[in-house]
Formats: structure tokens, sequence, C-alpha cells
């Protein structure tokens, strides 16, 4: 990931990235090349791996194998940047659009779980992580037994042991103080992307 010092971001922030995100596209190299599938993560409280699960189905998991490298890619906020949004230009018409973004790489090396109670705990800690904050949690463990360990059976868990982490936010810090300000307010009043990226960007301070 290229990433210019004004866009630079802390581990801290890095790691934001990605549990906002939530789901993340996970890119193995195949026999028949690059092979990707997009899922929800957990990722553990040391920040040293990430968790998820395929369907068994998913030919995704028979491209790779244990010790694997895996690359994760991860998208938090993302909106196009018109140079309308800029007040600067009625003094420097030379502006052109871009695109804003807060975004993460994750490297790592893989481990695959065939393992039920593995599974059941991975998929029992991910739902309880997105059902969080819901008035009536959903549990895995309310599931007849029986139709519970049979949907088990047709997934396989994933496990990346993080190598390292990398993360962009692209959030017009480039651009005048009053551009910056303006887009801001602009997203702030916009479409849910753009609302999405204007919680990111805090004014200069």
């Amino acid at each position: 990931m290229y990433v210019p010092v004004n866009f630079a971001v802390s581990d801290d922030e890095a790691w934001r990235v990605v549990t906002d995100a939530g789901a993340g596209m996970l890119v193995i190299t195949a026999s028949e090349g690059l092979a990707s599938v997009f899922v929800p993560v957990l990722v553990s409280e040391d920040r040293r791996s990430l968790s998820a699960h395929v369907a068994k189905a998913n030919p995704w998991w028979k491209s790779a194998s244990d010790g694997s490298d895996v690359l994760a890619l991860f998208v938090a906020a993302s909106a196009y940047v018109s140079p309308r949004n800029y007040p600067s230009r009625f003094e420097n018409p030379n502006t052109v659009p871009t695109w804003n973004y807060a975004a993460a790489e994750v490297r790592g090396t893989l481990t695959l779980h065939t393992d039920l109670q593995w599974k059941h705990d991975q998929v029992r800690s991910l739902t309880h992580h997105f059902e969080q904050g819901s008035e009536e949690e959903w549990l895995v463990d309310d599931l007849d037994a029986r139709y519970r360990d049979g949907q088990l059976q047709a997934i396989v868990g994933i496990e990346i042991t993080v190598t390292s982490i990398e993360a962009k936010a692209k959030l017009s810090q480039n651009r005048q103080e009053i551009d910056r300000l303006n887009v801001r307010a602009n997203f702030e009043q916009g479409t849910l992307v753009q609302r999405g990226v204007a919680a990111r960007m805090n004014p200069p301070d």
C-alpha cells in the first residue's frame, strides 16, 4: 500500500479501520492465480490474529493450505470528492476530482479449521461481536443443537496469524483548511457513504 506521510495513521487507527469495516476481502495465491473471498472477520483481543469462516462449498479454502500467505483488505469509508466542494477553486480553478477513503491491509499466514468446537466458538464470538448493542441479542446457542451442528459442518474455519498491518486515511489533508472543512460539512449532509467519510474528517487542530 502506498501511504504518503499526510495520509499515514497509527496502528490503533489502522485496527479501527478493520473493526469499523467489519468484513474484508481475503486474497490468496491459488494454482490458477489469485483467489478472493469476502467475509466478516473477528479481531483477537491481542490483535495477533483474525478469524472468519467460509462455506465448505466455496472453492477458496480448497486452494489454500496451512501456512499460505493471505492479504486481507478492508475499507471503512469511501466516497468521490468533486472539485465543487473546494471554495479555493474560485481563486485557483485548476482543481481535479479525487476520492476520500480509509483503508487497511493486513498480511498474515493462514490456518484452516475443521474442528467443530473451534467453528462453534468462532461463530459464537463473531455473532456476539456484531450483535452487541441490540435490544435482544441473537445467540448461536439458542439454535436447536442438531440444526446448529449441521450448519457448522457446512463451514470451514479461517484463522490468520497477523504479520503486519498498514492503513491509509486519505481525507483531504492535502487541501487547504477551508476546502477540507467544506468537504466535511457537505458530506455530513450527503449520502450514507459520504456521512461515513465525514465522520472520520475531524477538523484540523
